[in-house]
C-alpha cells in the first residue's frame, strides 16, 4: 500500500467532495452573448457571400435559421433574470441547439466546404470547460456526428459564372478529418486544463481552511489569557462583597454558609484563571521561537497513542530525554500543521515504527520523516504533492475508516514551501542502515530560514500560488 496524503477532517473533506461533484454552472447571459456574436457573424457572412461575392445562397432558409436564434435569445432574455445560471440539462440543450443551427446553415451553404465549419469547435470547447464529463462527451460526440452527416448531406454553393463550388474529394475528406481531430483534441485539452484548475481551486480552498483553523487554535491561548485578566477584577469584587456581607450575618445561619460557599468558589475561579495566565506566560516565552525537536513532538502529539512507536533522532543520536539540544526555529501554526500532516501519513502506513530525525548542518537544516511501511509506489512517486492524489480509498474502505481525498500532502507541501522549505520524496534512507519505507525530507537553507521568519498572509499565499500557474 502506498503512503499517501491524509485528510484534515472528515467533515471538511466531505464538503469538498460535495463541491467537486458540482461544476460551475454556465450563466445564461454568457451563452446569450456568444449567440449574439454568432448571429452577427452569420448574418454578415450570408450577405457578403450572396451580394458581394455573387454566390447563390438560399437566403430565405438561411435568414429563417438566423431568426430562430434571434427569437431564442429574445425569449430567454425576457423569461430569465440577467444573473440566471443554467442547470446541467438546460445548458446541454442550449449547446445542442447551437450545434443544430450551425449544422443547418452549413448544410445550406456548402457543408464542410464552407470554412466556417470550424465553428463546431466552439460548443465542444464550452461543454468541455463548463459541463460534467458525461455531458461534455455527449456534446463532443454530437458535434462529430453532425460533421459526418455534413460530409454526405449538404447543398453545394454555386456561382452564375464559375458554376458549382466543389472541392476535390481528397481535400474535402482532409477537412472532415481535421475537424474531427480538432474537435476531439481541443475538447480533451480544455477539459484537462479545466479539471486541473477546478481541482486546484478546491485544494487551495482546503489549504486556506486548514491554515485558518490552525491559526484560530493558536489564538485560543491568547483569548484565555485575556479572559483571565479581564475576569480577575470582577471576581475579586464578588469575593470582597461576599466577605463583607458574611461578617454582618450571624454565624451558622444558612445565608452565611451560602456566602462562604460563594467566596470559596470565587477563589477557585481566580486560581484557575491564574493558572491559565501562568501557562500562557510560559507559552509566550517560546511562542515565537522553539526548539525544532519540541515543534516536532508537538506535531506528533495527536498520533503517539495509535499503536505505532515514534522515535526521534538529533544528528544521529536517539532522543531518550528532553536534554538533547536542537536548533531554534520560528514556531508557526502553518509549519506545525504541515508537519502534523506528514507525520500522520507516516503513522498511517507504518508497520510498527516511525523515525523522525533532525540533521543540523551549517549549510542546511533537515528534517527526515520515515516509516517502516512499504513506501511510495513508483507510479505516484513523481506526482506526490498534487491535489486529490490518493490511494487511501482502497485501504480505508477495507479498514472501515475515512477515505480522504488526497489533500493532506498538498497542503503540507504548500505551507512548507511558502516557508522556504524544500521537500523531496523517496523510498530509501540515505544511511548505512538503508531502512525500508517511505522517506520525506524537509530542508531549509540559511536564506530560506529568513523567509520562514516572515509573516504569512492567507490571501497572498493563495494569490501567489495562482500566479505560479496553479
Amino acid at each position: 500500500m502506498t503512503m499517501m496524503p491524509h485528510s484534515l477532517d472528515s467533515a471538511t473533506y466531505d464538503q469538498l467532495a460535495l463541491d467537486l461533484t458540482q461544476r460551475h454552472w454556465l450563466r445564461a447571459q454568457t451563452l446569450r452573448s456568444l449567440r449574439w456574436m454568432a448571429i452577427g457573424g452569420q448574418l454578415i457572412t450570408i450577405i457578403v457571400t450572396h451580394f458581394v461575392l455573387g454566390y447563390n445562397v438560399p437566403l430565405i432558409p438561411c435568414i429563417l435559421a438566423i431568426l430562430c436564434s434571434v427569437w431564442f435569445n429574445i425569449v430567454t432574455a425576457m423569461t430569465m433574470p440577467p444573473n440566471a445560471r443554467l442547470s446541467e440539462p438546460i445548458a446541454l440543450l442550449w449547446l445542442i441547439y447551437d450545434m443544430l443551427q450551425l449544422a443547418l446553415l452549413l448544410a445550406l451553404t456548402g457543408g464542410l466546404s464552407n470554412p466556417f465549419s470550424l465553428l463546431f469547435i466552439a460548443p465542444a470547447t464550452v461543454a468541455a470547460a463548463a459541463l460534467t464529463g458525461s455531458s461534455a462527451r455527449f456534446v463532443v460526440g454530437f458535434a462529430i456526428l453532425l460533421i459526418l452527416i455534413l460530409e454526405v448531406i449538404h447543398l453545394p454553393l454555386s456561382h452564375p459564372e464559375r458554376g458549382i463550388l466543389e472541392l476535390p474529394e481528397t481535400y474535402r475528406l482532409g477537412v472532415g478529418c481535421a475537424l474531427l481531430t480538432g474537435v476531439g483534441f481541443i475538447a480533451i485539452y480544455v477539459r484537462r486544463v479545466a479539471d486541473e484548475a477546478f481541482g486546484m481551486s478546491q485544494a487551495l480552498s482546503a489549504t486556506q481552511l486548514a491554515l485558518a483553523r490552525e491559526q484560530r487554535l493558536s489564538a485560543l491561548g491568547t483569548m484565555a489569557a485575556a479572559a483571565a485578566h479581564e475576569l480577575g477584577t470582577p471576581l475579586a469584587t464578588i469575593a470582597l462583597t461576599a466577605r463583607e456581607v458574611e461578617r454582618s450575618l450571624p454565624k451558622g445561619t444558612d445565608e452565611a454558609e451560602d456566602l462562604a460557599l460563594i467566596r470559596e468558589q470565587t477563589a477557585r475561579c481566580r486560581d484557575i484563571l491564574a493558572q491559565m495566565s501562568r501557562l500562557r506566560k510560559q507559552d509566550m516565552e517560546h511562542i515565537r521561537t522553539a526548539p525544532l525537536l519540541s515543534i516536532l513532538e508537538e506535531a506528533a502529539g495527536p498520533h503517539e497513542h495509535t499503536g505505532k512507536r515514534i522515535e526521534y533522532f538529533v544528528d544521529g543520536e536517539i532522543v531518550d530525554d528532553n536534554n538533547i539540544p536542537s536548533p531554534e526555529v520560528e514556531r508557526r501554526p502553518e509549519i506545525i500543521h504541515a508537519l502534523r500532516n506528514l507525520i500522520q501519513n507516516a503513522v498511517d502506513f507504518a508497520d510498527s515504527v516511525v523515525w523522525i530525525e533532525i540533521i543540523d548542518q551549517i549549510e542546511r537544516l533537515t528534517v527526515r520523516i520515515q516509516d517502516d511501511g512499504p513506501g511510495f509506489s513508483n507510479d505516484v512517486l513523481n506526482r506526490l504533492g498534487d491535489p486529490f492524489l490518493t490511494t487511501r480509498r482502497g485501504k480505508r474502505a477495507r479498514e472501515g475508516g475515512y477515505e480522504g481525498m488526497g489533500l493532506g500532502l498538498f497542503i503540507a507541501k504548500t505551507l512548507l514551501e511558502r516557508r522556504g522549505a524544500t521537500i523531496t520524496f523517496s523510498n530509501q534512507r540515505n544511511t548505512d542502515t538503508n531502512l525500508p519505507g517511505a522517506l520525506i525530507e524537509i530542508s531549509w537553507t540559511p536564506e530560506s530560514l529568513e523567509l520562514a521568519d516572515e509573516p504569512l498572509n492567507l490571501e497572498a499565499t493563495v494569490s501567489r500560488l495562482g500566479n505560479f500557474g496553479w
